[in-house]
């Protein structure tokens, strides 16, 4: 039987970009049906396309693309090509760019399906988050966000099904960073004493846990996008990610400093800080761990500090895994958990290309 192709489009080549552009080839060749053409592909510099509409091969896209020397389309002018194109059409969103996540309600009027790990969309106004399902509702195009939280672990689609199965959620608690779960694995393990704060937070630089600049990870500001979006899915109508306590653990001293470097070098200054936090939580036989969470009868979100007890689920985390419990009126007092690699490249874009999945299967 021969489907009608899926016309693909993709802003946003760098690292999950890479990543995905390799699972859609792989998918191609895996599931000739229907055929899937790439016929956009830019970063913030570079747009590849014809004007007909022919098909970009994926396997050289990336090296054609940066050999490219047209500029990208501006936003508007995206929609107008993809719109018009003979097929029906998904784009695939790999930035964290707020203008492109400002774009998707007129992308989906225009019928064009989103496929996208962009936080920006999902947690920033509610009234966006509105616009964006109310324009998927009236012309039927998709939208999917999976990897927005926990990368390609199931966090999502597991609250959406609990949701729509009519089960009732009462709590969402979990580790929502890969970076802070690294740092609070290493800085206060459940074996062996741990190394020094500032000297934790400077080896995950070293190592691509975090942000250029550090602070971007340490002022919590990434888990409350990740909560604000799980907390709009549970039936909070959250305004925003700053609307709720979230703690910085970035001293208040170095919050104006000129750079990361500067921020590094002189962050040892406060470890006395972190350590006092740290014995607190070891005196009452319990680790302490950076978290977020969601109480849907009280309707309050939080992100900061807690201490756990050294044989919770939360405590025993490894590396930058993620780990996120459900507590549910069916699960009873048991909660349903995910956990896993919740960072990197791979895993991030293997979320999208499964919600890639699942708009083919729907149109």
């Amino acid at each position: 039987m021969s489907t009608s192709p899926v016309s693909i489009a993709i802003i946003g080549a760098g690292g999950v970009g890479k990543c995905f552009l390799s699972q859609l080839q792989a998918l191609a060749a895996r599931r000739p049906n229907p055929k899937l053409s790439l016929v956009y592909i830019s970063t913030s510099k570079k747009a590849l396309f014809k004007s007909d509409y022919s098909a970009i091969p994926i396997d050289s896209a990336v090296q054609e693309l940066s050999a490219a020397s047209t500029a990208p389309l501006a936003l508007p002018k995206v929609i107008e090509y993809l719109a018009a194109a003979p097929s029906k059409v998904v784009l695939v969103d790999n930035t964290s760019s707020q203008d492109v996540a400002d774009s998707y309600p007129a992308f989906l009027r225009s019928g064009i399906s989103i496929v996208t790990p962009n936080k920006k969309a999902f947690s920033g106004s509610y009234q966006l988050w509105q616009d964006i399902f109310n324009a998927a509702s009236t012309s039927g195009a998709k939208v999917y966000h999976e990897s927005s939280v926990g990368a390609g672990l199931p966090v999502i689609s597991t609250l959406k099904d609990l949701v729509d199965t009519g089960d009732e959620v009462t709590k969402i608690e979990g580790v929502f960073s890969g970076t802070m779960s690294f740092l609070f694995n290493s800085f206060a393990p459940l074996e062996g004493s741990g190394g020094k704060w500032s000297a934790e937070v400077k080896k995950a630089k070293e190592l691509g846990y975090t942000e250029p600049d550090p602070r971007d990870d340490l002022n919590g500001l990434d888990v409350a996008r990740k909560l604000t979006i799980l907390a709009r899915l549970a039936g909070l109508p959250v305004e925003s990610p700053t609307s709720f306590p979230v703690q910085s653990l970035i001293p208040q001293a170095l919050e104006s400093v000129a750079s990361g470097d500067e921020f590094l070098q002189r962050l040892p200054e406060f470890d006395s800080e972190m350590e006092s936090v740290k014995t607190t939580a070891e005196k009452e036989g319990k680790v302490v761990r950076f978290v977020g969470s969601i109480d849907v009868a009280t309707k309050s979100v939080k992100v900061g500090l807690e201490k756990f007890d050294r044989s919770h689920p939360i405590a025993a985390l490894k590396g930058s895994d993620n780990i996120i419990s459900f507590y549910t009126k069916r699960y009873g007092s048991n909660p349903l958990i995910v956990q896993g690699a919740g960072a990197g490249g791979d895993v991030t874009a293997m979320g999208v290309t499964s919600d890639l999945l699942k708009v083919l299967s729907q149109i």
